[in-house]
């Protein structure tokens, strides 16, 4: 018997070799039009980075010593260009660019992936390069290693792309990522995505979310790169990472069928629509166990479990069936660790399918045990039966043995309760009594029974403030370093004896730090007499970590890249280690050191809470406290902070640069005097002060996006938003305007005279870090909505303006 096989990476190679262990008599050929065979194609990034040193070692087996341990034909360099299926022959360009044809009794196709090159003009310029094989990485590992590499941009923000930001920052260079979509990393949702972003600008990785490249050009100084919005950015090197079609062009030639998802069409047992011809790998499509449509896995895994299987079918006939891939997937970024398998809530929900999720922020071991680090897990399951559908886990340790569990319930039809039987292996360093897989479980469970009546962020979020009573059920303390707008303090420990404080006969929304408290305090409001109670899963975390704005990126310095600076404490400082604690415990840490100390002395306190930095700072300012500085790595977080000493009047802390900020209050929608706000604002945050804008009443109507989304608004609300200019450039001069034409002439002389325009200086002013922060009375009033505001405007009231005013020695009203 004859085999034939085309491709000799991942599943072509293993497919081989699985035939010659199972039959020594069986010739056989493969075809591979590249150099190499069977190399780690995943592995890449990392010898790009310099964390795989050695070359070689991304090379499992040569052309020859793949041939001479299996007595296969191996040809590289030599290119299948035809399938003749009646005939049952291939036609092969060798390496000498002759042809010639090769019969087969079997045939088996394993041609890959090819990376997506849009047809944008300068597409390839020198300096753009993807990543796909030896060669590719060759190229760029060349390009680093010359030296001349300082700004590098990755287009395309998957798993890949990503990897690729980490090894580009490692080998030195300033690294931004570029993505079309709102978020990173496709196959987790968009709360989980957050997480990520956020991790990826503390490593100082620049992010241009929802942002299209128009083109490219070449400049003396490097590679341009054109947004659609018409801002441009400049790099050394551009990595194309938008993601991969497969390779069909030979199938479709020949008659093979092709699906839906434009993949080669296989059956059961990975056998083509012609008899004789298999296919494994990237290139086929089959039907995903969830949704039962058919679909695409690019992932080495399963790849080689269709080569073991595709195989056995060939010599033995069609016996082994293949049950079908779920997605599991896994990526290291920077200190983080990202995984997914099955589906993600934002992909069941665009096929219709109907599903309910959990989300908890449980430690990767016993929080008493050293170095108990955080992770976030998210399952989503189906409403009726409890099955499994999907799970997403972002963290820093343990991440990757919790998705296989799940996965393996997942590819086993099971439910959220199978979560809780699994037997885990637990001793303090590893694992906790109550493991977070079977922690998720409990929760979903709880939600599955309707023990607890769950609301998520998004629509916590979309609704109205008159709704529903929202209780923060967490202490005081936690309470004042930040809370949702619009809630009342009931702690948690004291809820039995304010129940008389709380509305009878409105529906109740309560949250605390992560969702446990919150769960509890559902419980004795709804046995209270309570019928209407909700609980915010994942609690203020999730619920900020999906929805704070991420700052706009800063540009490249165009220098080599600076490393990251951390103030050494003196000699004097005190440590503190609060790892393995959880919101509140390291801000009580904080306090209970600072408590103890004298004016002008210092700490440094380690946590792994992720929200400490920003709780720590705004504890600080309420209290009069100095903050320092803060590092994180690993997963770790570390600040320092001194004792300040408190105003009188219980005012924010002291620093270095008291009174030497400015802010301005823009009440009106004038074009003119809106300029003059952002001009002044720019020529103050050119001087290195801090600055910072409010926005009330008409004002806001400067920092409306031009394209916003749908919200829901009452009469009064929708009445107002007839009214009002929908964004900057509906603006009016104050003056003159005649009707719109004396603002339409005010742009044109603008344009004319090279002078910025409002929405230049406004993004100037984005750029140069000067802080907006809209009036939260003032959008009640007027019915506007924070998703009509620009993503990098903050909410916020009086008590917001005035501790700015605090720290400034010039305050403007326009």
């Amino acid at each position: 018997m004859k085999y034939l096989i085309i491709g000799g990476v991942a599943g072509g190679a293993t497919a081989a070799a699985r035939i010659r262990r199972i039959s020594e008599e069986a010739e056989i050929i493969l075809f591979e039009k590249g150099e190499h065979i069977s190399y780690a194609n995943c592995g890449l990034p990392y010898y790009i980075g310099g964390v795989i040193a050695e070359r070689e070692k991304l090379l499992v087996q040569t052309p020859e010593s793949f041939g001479q341990r299996f007595n296969i034909d191996v040809r590289v360099n030599s290119e299948v260009t035809a399938i003749n299926p009646k005939a049952k022959t291939v036609t092969v360009t060798g390496p000498d660019g002759s042809s010639y044809t090769e019969s087969y009794d079997r045939l088996l196709l394993s041609p890959g992936a090819s990376p997506v090159r849009p047809p944008l003009p300068g597409i390839n310029s020198e300096g753009i390069y993807t990543l796909r094989n030896v060669a590719d990485t060759d190229r760029i590992k060349a390009k680093v290693l010359s030296g001349d590499v300082k700004r590098a941009v990755i287009v395309g923000g998957g798993f890949i792309g990503l990897e690729m930001a980490e090894n580009l920052s490692h080998a030195g260079a300033e690294v931004a990522v570029v993505e079309m979509a709102p978020q990173v990393m496709a196959p987790i949702d968009f709360s989980m995505a957050q997480i990520v972003h956020s991790h990826l600008q503390e490593k100082g990785v620049r992010l241009y979310l929802e942002t299209a490249v128009s083109s490219f050009s070449k400049t003396e100084n490097g590679i341009e790169i054109h947004f659609a919005d018409g801002r441009t950015l400049e790099a050394d090197i551009v990595i194309l990472s938008i993601g991969v079609r497969p390779n069909t062009s030979l199938a479709a030639e020949a008659a093979l069928e092709i699906g839906p998802m434009r993949g080669i069409k296989v059956d059961e047992f990975l056998r083509t629509s012609d008899e004789n011809i298999y296919a494994v790998g990237d290139a086929i499509e089959y039907p995903h166990p969830v949704t039962g449509k058919p679909w695409l896995n690019y992932l080495a895994g399963p790849a080689n479990r269709q080569a073991r299987i595709v195989a056995d079918n060939m010599v033995f006939g069609d016996k082994i069936k293949y049950e079908g891939a779920i997605g599991t997937s896994i990526a290291k970024i920077f200190d983080m660790t990202v995984a997914a398998t099955g589906l993600a809530a934002k992909r069941l929900k665009n096929d219709g399918i109907e599903y309910l999720s959990a989300t908890i922020h449980p430690s990767s071991h016993a929080g008493y045990y050293p170095d108990a680090l955080p992770m976030t897990i998210k399952v989503v399951f189906a409403p009726k039966d409890g099955k499994l559908l999907g799970a997403q886990i972002v963290g820093y340790d343990g991440v990757d043995k919790r998705i296989d569990m799940i996965a393996e319930i997942i590819k086993n039809g099971g439910t959220v309760s199978d979560l809780t039987r699994i037997e885990q292996a637990y001793a303090p360093p590893y694992s906790s009594a109550k493991d977070p897989v079977a922690i998720a479980g409990y929760v979903a469970e709880n939600i599955l029974s309707g023990k607890m009546n769950p609301i998520y962020w998004r629509e916590l979020q979309n609704a109205k403030a008159d709704d529903f009573v929202l209780i923060d059920v967490r202490t005081p303390m936690e309470f004042a370093t930040g809370a949702l707008p619009g809630a009342i303090n009931i702690p948690l420990d004291s809820m039995r004896e304010q129940l008389g404080e709380i509305p009878a006969g409105r529906p109740i929304v309560v949250y605390c730090g992560v969702g446990l408290r919150g769960y509890l305090a559902s419980n004795i409001l709804r046995q209270n007499g309570f019928d209407d109670v909700r609980n915010l899963i994942g609690g203020i975390k999730t619920f900020k970590s999906a929805t704070n704005p991420l700052p706009q990126p800063k540009p490249f310095c165009n220098t080599e890249k600076v490393k990251s600076s951390t103030t050494k404490p003196a000699a004097s400082t005190i440590s503190i280690d609060a790892c393995g604690l959880s919101c509140p415990g390291p801000i009580m840490k904080l306090k209970e050191a600072m408590d103890r100390m004298t004016p002008g002395e210092t700490l440094e306190i380690t946590a792994t809470d992720p929200g400490f930095v920003r709780d720590a700072e705004a504890w600080c300012q309420s209290t009069g406290n100095n903050f320092i500085s803060s590092d994180s790595a690993a997963g770790k977080y570390k600040i320092l902070v001194s004792r300040g000493n408190p105003k009188e009047n219980g005012g924010s802390c002291e620093t270095a640069v008291a009174g030497r900020g400015k802010t301005f209050v823009l009440f009106s929608d004038d074009l003119d005097k809106t300029l003059a706000t952002f001009v002044l604002a720019n020529g103050a945050a050119a001087t290195g002060e801090k600055v910072t804008i409010f926005f009330t009443f008409w004002g806001l109507n400067a920092i409306k996006k031009s394209s916003k989304p749908k919200v829901s608004k009452d009469l009064f609300g929708k009445m107002f938003s007839m009214m009002l200019p929908s964004d900057s450039k509906s603006l009016k001069l104050s003056k003159m305007n005649m009707f719109g034409a004396g603002s339409k002439m005010m742009r044109h002389i603008m344009k004319h005279k090279n002078i910025a325009s409002l929405e230049q200086l406004r993004d100037a002013a984005i750029q140069n870090g000067v802080e907006f922060i809209a009036c939260q009375m003032s959008m009640d009033v007027m019915g506007v909505q924070r998703e009509e505001l620009l993503d990098n405007v903050t909410i916020g009231g009086v008590a917001t303006y005035m501790n700015r005013t605090d720290h400034a020695n010039l305050n403007l009203f326009i």
